[in-house]
C-alpha cells in the first residue's frame, strides 16, 4: 500500500464547487479543503526534510501558500496534485535542513556511518521492539536525505506516493520522460545501497536495525523516551507503525524498505494555527 492521494472528492466538479465555496468565505468548506490536504502535504514535507520538526514548519508554510492561492486553481489538475506542485516548489528551494544535506552526506558515507559502532548482538534493553522500529524509520528517512533533492522528490512522488509519470511530471514541470529517468536513477541508487548495507533488504548485508539501537541512542538520533517516528500520530484509519512493519516484510523489492512508512498525520496544533491565521484576515483567500 502506497501513500494515496488523500481522500479527495470523487469528481472534478465536486472539487471545483468546494474550492469556490471556500474562496467565497464558507468556513466549513475551507475546513474541508484543509482536511483533504493537510496529511498528504505533511507526509510530502516529512519525506523531503527527514525530520518531524522541520516537516511541521514546512507544512505550515506550504498550507498557507496553497490556501491563499486557492482562487488561482483552475482545475488543470486534481486539487491535491496542484497542492503538491506548490509544496514541491517550496521544498526544492528550502534551505538545507537535515544533517545529511548540510554535510552533503553521500550514500557511501552513510554506509560507512552505519557500519561504525554496529553492535555484535541485537538490542535487548527496554522497549527493544519500539526502538528497533524507530531506528528503521529514522534510517530510511536519512537514506532519502543522501539523494539530491531532484532524485528524492522523484522517488517520493513516483515510488512512495505512486503517482503516474504524467502527474508527477506536471508537478515538477518537466516531461514524463525526464521524470522517469530521475525516478529510475533514484531507485537504482537506493536499491544498490540497500542490498549492500541493509539486512532488511538482503540477509547478507552488514546492518541490522536491532544492532544500531545503542549507537543511535549514543549519537542522539533516537530519543528512547520520545521516539520521533515509532510513536508519531497517524491519520484516522491510516497505516500504523505495526501495519507498515508487517507490510514491509511482504515486499520483494529493496526500495520497499523505504517506501513503507506509517500514514503520518499533520500535527493538529500547526493546522489549528493555520486556520487561525486565515480567519484573522492576515492571510485572506485571494478572490
Amino acid at each position: 500500500m502506497s501513500d494515496d492521494l488523500g481522500g479527495r472528492p470523487n469528481a472534478a466538479g465536486d472539487e471545483a464547487d468546494l474550492v469556490a465555496r471556500a474562496v467565497d468565505g464558507d468556513r466549513a468548506a475551507l475546513a474541508e479543503v484543509i482536511a483533504l490536504l493537510q496529511d498528504p502535504l505533511y507526509r510530502l514535507a516529512l519525506r523531503m526534510t527527514g525530520r518531524p520538526a522541520d516537516a511541521e514548519d514546512a507544512v505550515q508554510e506550504i498550507m498557507i501558500r496553497v490556501l491563499t492561492r486557492l482562487a488561482t486553481w483552475r482545475g488543470e489538475a486534481k486539487l491535491l496534485t496542484w497542492a503538491y506542485r506548490v509544496g514541491v516548489n517550496y521544498l526544492l528551494n528550502l534551505r538545507r535542513q537535515s544533517p545529511q544535506e548540510r554535510q552533503q552526506l553521500s550514500l557511501d558515507d552513510f554506509r560507512d556511518d552505519l557500519a561504525e559502532g554496529l553492535a555484535a548482538e541485537d538490542y535487548r534493553g527496554p522497549e527493544a521492539t519500539l526502538l528497533t522500529e524507530e531506528v528503521r524509520l529514522g534510517c530510511t528517512q536519512a537514506m532519502l536525505q543522501c539523494l539530491s533533492r531532484d532524485e528524492r522528490v522523484a522517488f517520493v512522488l513516483g515510488d512512495v506516493f505512486d503517482l503516474k509519470a504524467a502527474e508527477a511530471a506536471w508537478i515538477l514541470r518537466i516531461s514524463p520522460a525526464a521524470f522517469q529517468k530521475r525516478l529510475e536513477r533514484a531507485k537504482q541508487r537506493l536499491a544498490t545501497f540497500l542490498r549492500s548495507t541493509c539486512g532488511l533488504a538482503d540477509a547478507k548485508a552488514l546492518c541490522r536495525c536491532s544492532r544500531r539501537v545503542d549507537r543511535a541512542i549514543e549519537l542522539g538520533r533516537v530519543q528512547p523516551r520520545r521516539p520521533a517516528f515509532a510513536q508519531h500520530p497517524v491519520s484516522p484509519g491510516g497505516r500504523t507503525v505495526a501495519a507498515a512493519a508487517a507490510q514491509m516484510l511482504t515486499l520483494r523489492d529493496a526500495a520497499g524498505v523505504i517506501r513503507v512508512h506509517p500514514d503520518y498525520a499533520a500535527p493538529q496544533a500547526k493546522i489549528d494555527a493555520i486556520t487561525g491565521l486565515l480567519h484573522s484576515g492576515r492571510f485572506p483567500l485571494l478572490d
